[in-house]
C-alpha cells in the first residue's frame, strides 16, 4: 500500500515539474512585435506609405470550436481579422490604411461636421491606390494527434498533444484597373498539449482513492491568425519588390505614379 502511495505522489510531483504558466492576475500589456515586423520595419522602406483600403477581411471557414456533446456557437476562429490586417499593414511601414470597415461612422461624423455652417469645410477623403482582399479560408483540425501513457496497477500518467492548422489568402488588388496584382497563402499551425497523472485504486472493500493532476496548453488561434497574415503581408511585399510594383528608399512606386 505504500508504495502504491509513493508512486501516486512521484508522478503527481513529476507534473508539477514541468513547465505551466503561472497562475496569477497580471495587469495588460502592449502586444511585443513579432520577429518578423522587426524586420520589415528596420529595412528599407519606400519614400511615402502607400495608401491602401481594407474594407473586409472576413472568416470564411464557417467553423465553430469543437466541443463534446455540446453545441457550441463559438467560431473557431477569431472574427476581427480586419482589425489584425489594417494594423499589420500599418505598423509595416509600407502602406497607410485608409478607414473603409467604419466608413458609415466616418461618413456620418463628416454629415455632422457639415451641418454645422460655421465650421469650416472639410476635404474630400483620401482615396486608395491598392485594395487588399481575402480571409480565413480554412481551419483543419487534428491534422496530427497522438500522445504516450502508461498505467499499473490504478496508477497512470499521459501526455496528449494535437495539431490544427490555420490557412488565410490575401491579395492586392489595383484600384485604378481592378487587376489583382498580387495574390499570396499563408499557413500556421495551431498546437495544442495536455500532460496529466492519476491514480485510481480501491484501498479495502468500502474505500476508494482516487488523485489527478496535470495541466493543458493551447496556442491561441488568435496569435496564429496574426502570425499568418504577418507573413502574408511580408511576402506580399517581397514579390511586389521583385515584380517591380513598387521599391524602397527614393522610389514610391504606386503612392505618386499611379
Amino acid at each position: 500500500m505504500k508504495a502504491v502511495f509513493f508512486l501516486a505522489a512521484v508522478l503527481l510531483s513529476g507534473c508539477s515539474l514541468l513547465p505551466k504558466p503561472a497562475i496569477n492576475i497580471s495587469a495588460a500589456s502592449i502586444d511585443v512585435p513579432s520577429t518578423l515586423m522587426q524586420e520589415l520595419q528596420q529595412g528599407n522602406k519606400p519614400r511615402l506609405a502607400i495608401p491602401v483600403s481594407v474594407y473586409t477581411f472576413r472568416d470564411q471557414t464557417g467553423q465553430y470550436k469543437p466541443q463534446a456533446n455540446v453545441s457550441s456557437f463559438s467560431t473557431a476562429v477569431t472574427q476581427g481579422a480586419t482589425s489584425i490586417l489594417t494594423q499589420t499593414l500599418l505598423d509595416s511601414g509600407w502602406f497607410a490604411p485608409l478607414e473603409r470597415e467604419g466608413l458609415q461612422n466616418l461618413l456620418t461624423e463628416r454629415k455632422i461636421h457639415g451641418s454645422n455652417k460655421k465650421a469650416a469645410e472639410l476635404p474630400p477623403l483620401k482615396e486608395a491606390r491598392l485594395l487588399f482582399e481575402g480571409g480565413i479560408i480554412s481551419y483543419e483540425t487534428n491534422l496530427t494527434t497522438g500522445g504516450i501513457g502508461a498505467e499499473y496497477f490504478g496508477v497512470g500518467a499521459s501526455e496528449l498533444y494535437r495539431e490544427d492548422q490555420v490557412t488565410i489568402y490575401l491579395r492586392a488588388v489595383d484600384v485604378h484597373t481592378g487587376q489583382v496584382l498580387l495574390s499570396v497563402a499563408s499557413n500556421k499551425k495551431v498546437f495544442s498539449q495536455e500532460l496529466r497523472a492519476g491514480l485510481f485504486r480501491y484501498v479495502s472493500l468500502n474505500r476508494l482513492l482516487e488523485a489527478e493532476g496535470g495541466y493543458s496548453t493551447n496556442e491561441p488561434v488568435q496569435y496564429c491568425v496574426k502570425q499568418a497574415i504577418e507573413t502574408a503581408v511580408a511576402e506580399l511585399i517581397s514579390q511586389g519588390q521583385q515584380r517591380g510594383f513598387w521599391r524602397a528608399d527614393t522610389q514610391a512606386g504606386l503612392t505618386s505614379e499611379g
